[in-house]
């Protein structure tokens, strides 16, 4: 058994044939596919973040449109780059996003991925300290935020203040227990795999990764993916790990799915730099008949080392079409991988 998620990158564009043509398209009709996500048996909505670009940026307000008008489906990120916050507040907007779900939140975080400007965390205000990179920096406030999530308090009450403080220290509000324990990293490569577990972090790996070892993608996956297992171990964390991957995944069922990605049945791994100086693998889409689907899924290693799937959706298609994607894989392609 497998939790299945959709994760989707959140374009716009007014281009023909698309149905999110605006950003109001692409919110509300994020809030409408998560709505039907949970109606046909998903386990989750995930949303990539990104700024400077067509792409959804703020994800706090959507994930608690959703979590409003949602019962059971869980909610995350995939993920949000913590160079462009800051800690203090991205803890108020997520405990209060979590306390509208009811605790639903799964929120993956990571220290950055390519961006549309130069730079881009220096426009919101932010710059390395001394001897920092702005990995670095991302990382720092990463663990500034798993720190202030525990409800902890920290901060000096005024002697005169406006409202009856609590005793003590104060801590951000609103607080959501629990939330500490749903935070995921998304994971580029082996080493910082094992910083998240080290960290106590759930684990997302993408659909690409920093090629550590010319193997294949699904290979090199599975790797980073047991030693994150190891080093979880080893921390002595008392709860059990979770980890997600990414996968293009379409069930060609009809004429409509094998005009969009029929083209998409022969591909393969692809190599790129996603840094100047970093080599990168990027694993393939499937895109086939259901059998034969499930015959090239049951060979992914990390497929099998992993919980959770997160099915990247075509959302500029629509809500209607996407969820016709959901339901194929879920009727068609799952039960014969045991993922239900």
């Amino acid at each position: 058994m497998k939790k299945i998620g959709f994760l989707s990158f959140g374009h716009w564009a007014n281009r023909q044939g698309y149905k999110a043509r605006t950003a109001s398209d692409t919110l509300l009709q994020s809030i409408d596919l998560a709505v039907a996500a949970e109606e046909i048996g998903l386990d989750g909505a995930y949303f990539r973040v990104h700024h400077f670009a067509a792409q959804l940026g703020s994800p706090f307000p959507l994930l608690s449109a959703i979590g409003a008008k949602t019962k059971k489906i869980e909610i995350g990120t995939g993920v949000i780059d913590m160079r462009y916050e800051n800690p203090m507040y991205m803890v108020e907007d997520a405990g209060a996003a979590d306390l509208i779900s009811a605790g639903r939140l799964q929120l993956g975080i990571s220290r950055g991925s390519p961006e549309q400007v130069v730079d881009g965390w220096r426009y919101f205000g932010y710059e390395p300290a001394a001897g920092e990179t702005d990995a670095d920096m991302g990382r720092r406030k990463a663990m500034e935020f798993l720190e202030k999530l525990k409800g902890v308090g920290f901060a000096q009450p005024n002697p005169y203040p406006m409202f009856p403080n609590p005793p003590g220290l104060l801590r951000l509000e609103p607080h959501a227990e629990g939330l500490r324990d749903r935070i995921w990293w998304g994971a580029a490569s082996n080493a910082t795999a094992v910083w998240a577990a080290e960290n106590g972090m759930h684990l997302q790996s993408s659909t690409l990764k920093f090629d550590e070892s010319g193997k294949p993608f699904h290979i090199q996956q599975a790797e980073q993916i047991r030693l994150y297992k190891e080093a979880w171990k080893k921390a002595g964390h008392k709860r059990e790990p979770r980890v997600s991957v990414s996968r293009s995944i379409f069930a060609l069922v009809n004429d409509q799915d094998k005009y969009f990605f029929g083209q998409e049945t022969n591909r393969t791994d692809q190599i790129g730099y996603i840094e100047s100086d970093k080599r990168a693998i990027f694993g393939r889409s499937y895109a086939a008949e259901p059998d034969q689907l499930i015959k090239e899924l049951s060979e992914d290693e990390a497929i099998k080392e992993a919980d959770t799937v997160l099915l990247t959706v075509p959302n500029t298609l629509g809500v209607e079409y996407n969820v016709h994607v959901l339901s194929s894989i879920l009727k068609y392609v799952a039960p014969g991988l045991g993922w239900r």
